[in-house]
């Protein structure tokens, strides 16, 4: 028997974000984000036309909530502020209902021993400044460091952990590269704009946070696929991976640790005209203001081959310019969601960050396996025995536990996700939680096998296997 205990006060718990999980009622005070504007435009792009108004209800379950989350081992727990919610202009006068709400969530989790994680920009642009370009547009930044301020302001005397985006690369991919997410655009160069902004976004909030000396952390959650090529000791593939690396990983990865970005993808974009419009004094912010605390998520791999398909010019200059995906033969795969599970890679993750950005305090942030039609695994008792979400979680943390032993410099685990919730477009169709949501009745909540498994671990600080 092999025996797993993490370092004392290692923390334990979940991951979810406000646009996901909280819900609209009538009268509750908030703005159109662009997730509302986009479904009312467009109903049929969402799984069973299922959506964001009617996510998992913690707007008005979250006491509920919060018992289950103590009832399923969590110490900790991160979800995201909804500028929306807070501001429902994206600028101006801020909603004091949001305030209640927000205080009352926060207070309430203290109060039963979960350590509260708030995150600002969880993909939630308000809709008002996303018709003025978004991310595209400057102004957004000076929007976005107000709201951040706000924040601070009215939460910062509790909420100690601080972080200015989830998985930056989100938007530029999901709604400037490949259309999955709105504006829907295919165009590398607003793509790079809209990246850069963020990055700079976020740099300028991590300075208003110390300028205020509260006595927190602030950091930034990124979203990590290491680039595995093809053949090691094929330069070709090798170089390809480092290009799929600097455009998916050091983009954000880069500018958030070290304060610069990296000089492959600088000197790429400056190949084909598409470095981002920018003022020399941003570099210095950038430079001077890097996280205190690094928040990884860790789903799949990337692997990539160096480029053997025609390119492909319809659109312009792409990412996929320079290097092709290769499909590893007999690799494991989540038939749900189409992606390859590689628990190595998180081990592959951490030690980089030891070895490359100063060992920097860190955490896994988000990991998790959805799966579709969960209602398939439901006992006598009417709970879902998901063991193959824990038989993911204990391999994956078997790694974790590998690197900290390394050396790597990681605090804790956070799942995605505490209770199924709304995937964007995907809305309910795969479930993440360690809590399952019944739709159809009032968002009944029960605690799956992972979730008691969980409260297991979080006890024990670890487990044997």
């Amino acid at each position: 028997m092999t025996e797993y205990q993490f370092p004392e006060g290692f923390w334990w718990g979940s991951a979810a974000s406000g646009p996901q999980t909280e819900g609209r009622i009538e009268n509750d005070g908030k703005g159109d984000s662009m997730w509302d504007y986009w479904y009312k435009e467009a109903p049929e792009k969402f799984f069973n036309q299922v959506g964001p108004e009617k996510t998992s209800q913690v707007y008005q379950k979250y006491q509920e909530d919060i018992q289950l989350m103590k009832a399923t081992g969590h110490t900790t727990f991160r979800t995201s502020i909804q500028w929306s919610r807070l501001i429902p202009d994206g600028v101006g006068a801020v909603n004091p209902k949001a305030v209640a709400f927000y205080n009352d969530y926060i207070d309430d989790m203290i109060a039963n021993g979960i350590e509260p994680f708030m995150n600002l920009y969880h993909f939630d642009m308000p809709m008002a400044l996303q018709e003025k370009g978004g991310w595209l547009n400057r102004e957004t930044v000076d929007a976005y460091v107000a709201f951040a301020k706000t924040c601070f302001e009215l939460f910062g005397d509790r909420v100690k952990k601080w972080f200015t985006h989830n998985e930056p690369i989100v938007p530029v991919e999901a709604g400037y590269l490949y259309q999955f997410h709105y504006p829907l655009e295919i165009n590398l160069k607003h793509a790079v704009q809209v990246g850069y902004h963020e990055m700079l976004a976020s740099a300028k909030a991590i300075a208003a946070y110390h300028g205020m000396k509260l006595d927190g952390e602030i950091g930034i959650i990124l979203n990590l696929t290491p680039s595995y090529p093809r053949d090691e000791t094929n330069p070709a593939d090798v170089k390809a991976a480092v290009i799929a690396d600097a455009f998916f990983n050091r983009s954000f990865l880069d500018p958030s640790v070290k304060g610069e970005f990296p000089v492959e993808l600088v000197e790429l974009l400056k190949e084909i005209d598409h470095l981002p419009v920018y003022e020399e004094e941003d570099l210095v912010i950038i430079k001077e203001n890097t996280v205190d605390l690094l928040g990884i998520n860790y789903y799949q791999p990337r692997r990539v081959k160096a480029k053997e398909t025609p390119i492909d010019h319809t659109n312009g200059p792409m990412p996929e310019d320079y290097f092709d995906t290769y499909e590893m033969p007999g690799r494991k795969m989540n038939p749900y969601r189409g992606w390859e599970i590689y628990e190595k890679g998180i081990y592959d993750i951490l030690t980089n960050v030891r070895e490359n950005y100063g060992n920097i305090r860190c955490y896994i942030s988000e990991n998790g396996m959805g799966v579709e039609g969960e209602e398939r695994f439901i006992n006598e008792k009417g709970e879902i025995e998901d063991d193959y979400r824990i038989d993911f979680v204990k391999d994956h943390l078997k790694y974790v536990h590998q690197a900290i032993t390394e050396g790597a410099n990681c605090q804790g685990y956070h799942m995605w996700t505490c209770m199924d919730n709304w995937s964007w477009n995907n809305a309910y169709k795969n479930r993440y939680g360690f809590i399952s949501v019944n739709l159809a009745e009032d968002g009944k909540r029960t605690i799956k096998k992972s979730g008691h498994w969980f409260k297991q671990i979080s006890s024990q600080n670890g487990f044997n296997d």
